[in-house]
């Protein structure tokens, strides 16, 4: 029989999706289940974005650009300018999410056993874009006492070697939430700049910004002009995360030169949802005053009933809309499934997504899970109920 390759072998399975199985034939049984495992937001997709293909009478679904169309892009650069980050067209590819957003950048500057430096815990796809491409991360391990801030530079400057080629941040942060500090940012630039690495920002959360605070953009660093890249999605921002429309955005050319190499390799992203995408930016601010405003209510809900529960440590999201809880269990993994398997209230249970999956160090998270508060407060609070007779009789089982 062919053997499968090394590579496929090595490509780790999603800690966010990996238990579809067991919840979809917990639904089988009757039981009622509460995903708190991903970021699928339940809020509602911008009209405007809506009716441009509702209303939309191609006589031909063509293919679009490589690089995504010019119309596309010429306002995305009039909605980066609205951010302070000066680009152009030119310096734009789009993509079929953020996640080939990823793939192609790591594909066009890194080879066979070069690393990559990610704080984590991070994106779990993180891991398999890094196999995908022979690349080895290297981790820089945050913590929950202090909310998964930015560990010391110097933790950074001892994992370089002459195969670093980049430092990947996800801001705000998914799993963690955390929002870096413009002084953190900055720290990050000089140290990209001293050892000529790239320095990539997974900024797709960017709307998401709680408690009066900032956004800082790797964009927005002065000399930065050839080590940033942004990566950047339509997912999150406007709850379009079947559109899969992304991209790559750097002012580096011979980057966005290479990552369009990969965007013809692929021919093109799908026209419908550019169409969408586009249609999109013209969202009104009250749609993310709005949503940041319910995003708050149900951070804060969430988190007063998880401090409920005794021996439970629980950090304060800035932004995005994930916390990581760290639970009384040795093993977060093996807990999850067996809510989904073995445990149900009244009909009921919860699936979270295992924190261990958002690490590359082995044994790191092993009793931390994320939690995704895209359901009404109603069922964040039903949930973290679940959540506390699970683990009381998990624990005495």
């Amino acid at each position: 029989m062919p053997k499968i390759s090394n590579k496929g072998n090595s490509m780790p399975e999603s800690p966010i999706r990996k238990l579809v199985p067991f919840a979809e034939d917990a639904k089988k049984k009757g039981v009622k289940v509460f995903h708190l495992n991903i970021g699928q937001p339940d809020i509602k997709t911008p009209e405007v974005a809506l009716n441009s293909v509702i209303n939309n009478n191609l006589n031909i679904v063509a293919y679009a650009r490589s690089e995504g169309s010019e119309e596309y892009r010429e306002k995305l650069v009039k909605y980066y300018n609205s951010k302070n980050i000066d680009v152009s067209a030119n310096d734009i590819v789009v993509t079929t999410g953020g996640s080939e957003a990823l793939l192609f950048t790591i594909g066009s500057i890194t080879d066979f056993g070069d690393e990559i430096i990610i704080p984590e815990p991070f994106y779990a796809n993180y891991n398999g874009f890094s196999t995908a491409n022979d690349v080895t991360i290297k981790p820089v391990i945050s913590t929950i006492e202090n909310g998964f801030a930015l560990p010391d530079i110097s933790k950074f400057e001892k994992q370089i070697t002459n195969r670093t080629k980049a430092i990947i941040i996800c801001n705000p942060g998914n799993p963690t939430g955390y929002l870096y500090t413009k002084d953190e940012i900055e720290k990050l630039a000089k140290l990209a700049l001293k050892h000529d690495l790239f320095l990539i920002a997974d900024e797709v959360y960017r709307e998401f910004v709680y408690d009066g605070l900032t956004h800082h953009s790797v964009m927005n660093e002065n000399g930065l002009e050839n080590h940033a890249i942004l990566i950047d999605s339509v997912s999150k921002r406007y709850s379009m995360c079947g559109a899969r429309i992304g991209c790559v955005v750097s002012k580096n050319k011979e980057l966005i030169a290479t990552v369009l190499k990969y965007a013809q390799a692929r021919l093109s992203p799908p026209t419908f949802a550019l169409i969408a995408s586009e249609a999109a930016l013209d969202t009104p601010q009250s749609y993310f005053d709005d949503v940041i405003e319910e995003y708050v209510e149900r951070r804060d809900t969430l988190i007063k009933e998880l401090n409920k529960i005794e021996s439970i440590k629980v950090s304060k999201p800035k932004g995005a809309f994930y916390l990581i809880a760290e639970l009384p269990v040795d093993d977060a993994d093996h807990f999850a499934q067996w809510m989904l398997e073995s445990f149900n209230l009244n009909n009921e249970t919860i699936m979270v997504a295992p924190a261990s999956g958002f690490y590359s160090t082995k044994g790191s998270g092993k009793n931390q899970i994320r939690i995704a508060y895209v359901l009404n407060k109603e069922s964040l609070i039903r949930a973290v109920e679940i959540l506390k007779i699970a683990l009381n009789i998990y624990k005495n089982k």
